[in-house]
């Protein structure tokens, strides 16, 4: 029984922990869709993310909140599995997964590595409004 309870409770966390994937503006990256995103002059946020890192679940709910504002309506995001799409972080040159990185159309204006304080990571994220 006890361990029913664990379970439950543990289902029941999963989506604080982990986002519900219900934005629709959130994509898997594709150099295609970030293109189109990039020349279309759109927020962007790059999410270098993996399942079994826990900072980046710690980082998914805080983004979830940020991307429910009116103010982030137009954030594209792309999330890019650590590691599954080595191309894509040879490609912007990231060794780490927690990566955040935001581009304003097709500048880069800012990176964040690791990070899971909620004010730090909507500061980095308003860098690409």
């Amino acid at each position: 029984m006890a361990t029913r309870r664990v379970l439950l409770g543990a289902l029941a966390a999963a989506p604080l922990l982990f986002g519900t994937g219900a934005n629709a503006a959130e994509a898997v990256f594709t150099p295609a869709a970030f293109e189109a995103a990039q020349k279309a002059g759109k927020p962007i946020l790059v999410h270098v993310t993996a399942p079994w890192c826990t900072v980046c679940a710690a980082q998914k709910p805080i983004l979830a909140k940020l991307e429910a504002q009116p103010r982030f309506k137009d954030l594209q995001v792309f999330d890019v599995d650590f590691d599954t799409r080595k191309d894509v972080l040879k490609r912007f040159g990231v060794t780490m997964q927690s990566t955040l990185i935001t581009f304003r159309g097709e500048k880069e204006t800012g990176r964040s590595v690791g990070e899971t304080q909620p004010e730090w990571i909507e500061g980095a994220v308003e860098k690409a409004l």
